[in-house]
């Protein structure tokens, strides 16, 4: 038997990228994602209208290490829907008198209205994450938010909101590309904080932060689901599939209008005045 045949496969969060399914498949061209990532923005509209048209309140929460690819997977399920029924939510550090509130209560002012998707580009779990490992609560303070977080959410579920929550998981070699990406390209320099650049320093403390959560808060009423994203075209198409699959929503029968003749002009003349107008460079 071959040394190779031999290895031991590695296992759980932190493993490599094989670990996750990712080696051996064959990378998906462009021109398939785009059209299979067409058919299910094609469903988000119809869940949207179904979410409108029940009063349905859904909250989706994107989770992950810095560079994970929370960004871009909110992009591309925002791209074909409306802003005034899926609206996201990324909320910057709290204000000397947000810290002294209730930790949830920031967050709590953003849940959804009937008919609305409130998507959290991180959440209330900063406090699991973040806040914890770069010391900005305490020990108590983060104990207390495992404890009572099953609670609070518990009660979001018993109130009619469904409640989806993702932690992407990205490997060690491939944040540290994307890292060395964000640094040398200048469309993405604004992207890596000194925050990212500990995060990067600190693996294993949001390892063990990140594992702390999920048994916590890992509950029948609010599961997490992990999405493997090393590989951003996969993870973005099972994500949006799972979040279709995850919501009871029905297609709203639509009827096409009929668009009204234009009015007369009755007399109207475009007026002689000059604008300025943008130069034509192309």
């Amino acid at each position: 038997m071959s040394k190779k045949s031999k290895k031991k496969k590695t296992s759980g969060l932190d493993g490599n990228t094989q670990a996750f399914g990712v080696n051996g498949q064959p990378k998906i061209s462009k021109k398939e994602y785009e059209a299979e990532i067409f058919k299910l923005q094609v469903e988000l509209v119809k869940l949207q209208d179904w979410v409108k048209a029940t009063n349905a309140r859904v909250v989706i929460i994107f989770e992950g290490r810095d560079a994970a690819g929370k960004g871009g997977m909110i992009k591309r399920i925002m791209e074909r829907v409306s802003p005034r029924v899926f609206r996201v939510v990324a909320l910057p550090a709290p204000t000397e008198r947000e810290k002294t509130q209730l930790h949830a209560q920031r967050y709590v002012e953003q849940l959804p209205a009937g008919g609305e998707i409130v998507i959290f580009d991180r959440s209330w779990y900063n406090r699991a994450a973040v806040e914890y490992v770069m010391g900005f609560c305490t020990k108590e303070e983060h104990r207390h938010f495992l404890r009572d977080c099953p609670i609070f959410e518990g009660f979001l579920v018993s109130q009619g909101i469904i409640l989806l929550k993702y932690w992407l998981e990205v490997s060690k070699k491939e944040q540290h590309k994307r890292f060395l990406a964000r640094i040398k390209d200048h469309s993405k320099r604004w992207k890596l904080s000194p925050m990212d650049l500990e995060s990067h320093r600190r693996w294993y403390d949001y390892s063990r932060a990140r594992d702390a959560m999920l048994a916590a808060t890992d509950t029948a009423a609010s599961p997490w689901f992990i999405i493997p994203s090393d590989d951003k075209k996969r993870a973005r198409l099972n994500c949006m599939a799972h979040i279709l699959s995850s919501i009871p929503y029905e297609e709203i029968p639509y009827t096409p209008p009929k668009l009204p003749p234009r009015q007369k002009r009755k007399g109207y003349l475009e007026p002689k005045q000059k604008h300025r107008m943008v130069p034509q460079l192309w």
